[in-house]
């Protein structure tokens, strides 16, 4: 069976869909699995072995220029003479319901019109999937991916998942035991503040490197370095240095973010701060921990304006971590 999935973006929910390739393998071995992203994320599903070929796509390139429309459609139908038994649109969203239609197969999947926030995608599909839009993300992305291909998937199937981010990087000199911080996110309400992150690694006082992407990203990192000794900045990296680094770390804190996220894709024990944004974003495991604000939040309407991550406590933080770190999770 040739099987094409569409999940175009973004980091974190491309790696919560990654989840499901293992199971497909299992049950399907001899069939062949392509995957649609941007081109942006790529580095994500590079080196997985059980992704036949990324299917690369620039869709965000038509916001700065409309008539790269031609360019990418006749890219996206070059993909169509793969001849697909079944696509999956697991992003569901008008763009990627097009992508899935342009590119082609008698049989075309994806969430039902009650499933997802832009309903109008479900036309393009002629095998939906319900699931609820408040649903645990991660179970989200494997129900629409595996249940089109009759792959039952389990809360405790995902719970004891092999890890599926692999990377052909190295870097040299990293210490045997080191804590990784990733500070920044796509809304400032999602990032807990830098002297927090500083109170942190003060005390846990052991060696700690900091990722970041952005400018602003950069000049926050270079203060909390000049904070503490524990506290190290990383030259900026490509996203395959950065699975490979996250996948060497003792520990990782961080925002809800895409590379947060890659610390439970590689079994990695992680603490992912949350504010405005629900905890089911993730799965909780006894590694891979999270703490939330006293916030209530609405799935439907996420509030950019609430703070409430700046209140949770440092000291919150350090005891989760000490556990994780005197348990010796790896």
């Amino acid at each position: 069976m040739k099987i094409c999935i569409v999940k175009l973006s973004a980091m974190g929910d491309i790696i919560h869909a990654m989840v499901a390739l293992e199971f497909i393998k299992k049950e399907l071995p001899s069939s062949s699995i392509d995957w649609v992203v941007e081109s942006s994320f790529a580095d994500v599903l590079k080196n997985n072995p059980h992704i036949d070929n990324i299917l690369e796509v620039n869709l965000k390139s038509l916001k700065k220029k409309k008539s790269e429309i031609f360019k990418q459609y006749k890219l996206l139908k070059s993909y169509s003479k793969n001849n697909y038994d079944i696509i999956i649109d697991a992003q569901g969203l008008l763009k990627s319901a097009i992508v899935a239609r342009i590119i082609g197969a008698k049989i075309i999947a994806g969430f039902d019109k009650n499933s997802i926030r832009e309903g109008i995608a479900s036309l393009f599909y002629n095998k939906k999937v319900h699931i609820a839009y408040d649903a645990n993300t991660i179970d989200r992305n494997a129900t629409v991916i595996c249940e089109p291909l009759g792959i039952e998937v389990t809360s405790q199937k995902i719970l004891n998942k092999e890890k599926f981010l692999f990377s052909a990087s190295h870097i040299e000199n990293l210490p045997e035991v080191f804590i990784l911080f990733v500070i920044g996110s796509t809304w400032q309400s999602r990032n807990y503040p830098k002297e927090k992150f500083v109170e942190i690694a003060k005390a846990l006082k052991t060696q700690t490197y900091i990722v970041w992407g952005s400018e602003d990203e950069h000049q926050k990192a270079l203060w909390m370095q000049k904070q503490s000794e524990f506290l190290h900045l990383l030259p900026r990296g490509s996203l395959d240095e950065l699975k490979y680094l996250i996948s060497k770390c003792s520990l990782l804190i961080g925002n809800d973010t895409g590379p947060t996220h890659m610390a439970w894709g590689l079994n990695v024990p992680s603490i992912t701060i949350f504010g405005p944004t629900p905890t089911n974003r993730v799965y909780v495991t006894p590694i891979n921990r999270v703490i939330k604000s006293s916030s209530e939040v609405n799935h439907y309407r996420l509030d950019k304006n609430d703070f409430s991550i700046c209140e949770i406590s440092s000291n919150e933080i350090v005891a989760m971590a000490k556990e994780l770190l005197k348990y010796g999770y790896k």
